[in-house]
């Protein structure tokens, strides 16, 4: 008996270790299981932030703008701030540059690599508003977080301006049976005068704010020989202007909608 209550005493020491030893594996497969929820989460995030184009849905007047470029050489989305019309113009953009259609698009479709350019007012609000929209902020050296999908970023060229992008080349196309190219976008300014939109010809410009008359008839020029497209994003500022007038129908005139898309 003295024996049997020995042995029992000298096990309980033995429990003791096996019970903290299975606790300390628990605890061990919880942090492991909390970091690899923690590194999910983290490559979800970067994967959202790198290919905004994936999850862009356009809202009604959005997708009535892209649609219009279907039959439209020509397109105007002319809305007040914070409406969304940047944001648009960059994801159609994105979407010619890399080949990259979702399937509830209706609007232009190129079927090879695209030359385009985008522009704005100085190369300053170029930088801040389509660049930013297309490549991702300047300021943060993000690029790959705009609309464009840093996956399809093969290589960029500094321009003058601090930040600011001279031209990208974008990979086109690629997968199944479609041989993958590059399409090239550049970075213009009004500023710069009409002299220094001559020459290229283009698959499609982006006037981002609204052009002086000259400066959008070079730009449209640029596109004749391709069939490309123009469009115009802007919140109307300077009133009926001969570039406003352009897309306007006399009934338009006397009343225009906040937010249309005119193709």
């Amino acid at each position: 008996m003295t024996k049997s209550g020995s042995a029992s005493a000298a096990s309980k020491p033995s429990l003791g270790r096996s019970s903290r030893s299975r606790a300390s594996q628990k605890a061990s497969h919880s942090r492991a299981a909390r970091t690899e929820y923690l590194s999910l989460l983290a490559e979800l995030d970067r994967r959202r932030r790198t290919n905004q184009l994936a999850a862009y849905r356009p809202y009604p007047r959005q997708a009535e703008f892209h649609a219009a470029g279907a039959t439209n050489r020509e397109r105007l989305f002319m809305a007040g701030n914070q409406l969304g019309k940047t944001r648009a113009g960059g994801a159609e953009w994105a979407m010619h540059l890399t080949g990259r259609y979702p399937d509830w698009w209706q609007g232009k479709v190129f079927d090879c690599p695209v030359r385009m350019w985008a522009a704005g007012v100085t190369g300053e609000s170029t930088r801040d508003n389509p660049q930013r929209i297309l490549i991702g902020p300047p300021q943060q050296q993000a690029a790959g977080t705009g609309m464009i999908p840093a996956d399809a970023i093969v290589s960029t060229m500094a321009g003058r301006a601090p930040g600011a992008l001279d031209s990208v080349v974008v990979r086109w196309g690629g997968g199944g049976d479609v041989q993958a190219g590059e399409s090239v976008l550049s970075f213009k300014s009004y500023e710069k005068g009409r002299e220094k939109w001559q020459g290229e010809t283009l698959h499609g410009v982006w006037f981002d704010e609204e052009p002086p008359l000259d400066i959008y008839s070079e730009g449209l020029t640029r596109t004749n020989a391709t069939g490309g497209i123009t469009i115009v994003t802007f919140t109307p500022l300077l009133g009926m202007s001969d570039v406003v007038l352009l897309f306007l129908s006399a009934e338009q005139v006397e009343f225009i909608g906040e937010g249309e898309a005119i193709g």
